[in-house]
C-alpha cells in the first residue's frame, strides 16, 4: 500500500487527534509518515504537496486563512469535533470580581491581577483573537499585554500560577487537557472577539485520495471524537505520559 503523510500542528491536542487518523490509515495497510509543524508552516507543507492528510484544520475562523490560497487542491472531510477559544480564569478568581473580558479593567481586579497574558505561538487562532481583545477592550490602558510562547512555557505557567493561587487570565481553547486538570472558569467575552465554534475538518490533497483509497477515507470521515474525546486523549498524554499512539491505541479499544 502507498505512503501517506499525516501532518498535525505541533500541539499535544493535535497529535492526539492526528494519531487516531493515523491508526486508521495503517489499519488499512498504509506505511503512514509524520509531519508537524507551527500552525501557518503546517499549512504551507501541504500547499507545496509535502502533506498528504492534515489533521486537522479549524474552519472556519481559526484557520482558515491559512488554506483559503490552495483550498482548490484539496477535499475536506466531515469534522471529528468541534473547538473553540476562551479566555479562562482560574477557579478561586471570584466570579462577582471577574465574570466577564471587561472586568479585567475593574481598578480592584488590576492590582490583583498578572497583567501579562501568555499564550502559544502567534499562528494560533487564539494568540491573533487574543492579541486583538487586549486592545478592542482597552486592557493595553491597563497595563495587560498578550505574549506569546510554546506549548510547554503555556502550561508551567498555568501550573505554577495555581500552585502560587496567582490571579492570571489564560487564553484558552476546547479541547484542551487544562480544562479538566484545574477547573478553569470561563470568561464572557461580549465583543464576540474569540470567533465562533470551529469544525476540525481534515483536509485531504485531492492528489492523495486515489492513493488512500475509499474505504479507508470514508473510515477517516466518519471519525466523531468530540471536544470530550479529544480532550481525554489528551489527559492520557500529559497527565498519564502515554505517547500519542498509546492514546489512540487505548481510545480505539473501548469504541
Amino acid at each position: 500500500m502507498a505512503v501517506i503523510t499525516v501532518g498535525n500542528i505541533a500541539l499535544s491536542f493535535h497529535r492526539a487527534a492526528a494519531a487516531v487518523t493515523r491508526r486508521v490509515l495503517e489499519r488499512h495497510g498504509h506505511e503512514v509518515r509524520t509531519v508537524e509543524a507551527p500552525h501557518e508552516e503546517m499549512f504551507r507543507l501541504q500547499a507545496d504537496g509535502h502533506v498528504d492528510v492534515l489533521n486537522s484544520a479549524w474552519l472556519p475562523d481559526s484557520h482558515g486563512r491559512y488554506l483559503a490560497d490552495y483550498r482548490d487542491q484539496v477535499r475536506l472531510l466531515d469534522p471529528h469535533y468541534t473547538p473553540f477559544c476562551v479566555w479562562a480564569v482560574p477557579p478561586y478568581v471570584p466570579e462577582d470580581a471577574v465574570a466577564e473580558v471587561a472586568d479585567l479593567s475593574r481598578p480592584d481586579v488590576v492590582t490583583r491581577m498578572n497583567p501579562v497574558i501568555d499564550g502559544i505561538n502567534p499562528g494560533a487562532g487564539i494568540s491573533r483573537f487574543s492579541a486583538r481583545m487586549v486592545v478592542d477592550y482597552g486592557l493595553d490602558s491597563h497595563g495587560y499585554g498578550f505574549v506569546p510562547g510554546t506549548e510547554d512555557g503555556f502550561i508551567k505557567r498555568v501550573e505554577q500560577g495555581i500552585a502560587d493561587r496567582e490571579w492570571f487570565v489564560i487564553p484558552l481553547w476546547r479541547p484542551q487537557f487544562l480544562n479538566r486538570r484545574h477547573g478553569l472558569r470561563v470568561l464572557a467575552d461580549p465583543k464576540g472577539l474569540l470567533g465562533s465554534i470551529d469544525a476540525a475538518t481534515p483536509v485531504i490533497r485531492l492528489d492523495a485520495l486515489d492513493r488512500i483509497g475509499p474505504e479507508a477515507l470514508a473510515e477517516i470521515d466518519a471519525v466523531d471524537l468530540g471536544n470530550d474525546g479529544v480532550e481525554e486523549l489528551d489527559v492520557w498524554i500529559n497527565a498519564d505520559g502515554l505517547t500519542p499512539l498509546q492514546a489512540a491505541d487505548r481510545y480505539l479499544a473501548r469504541r
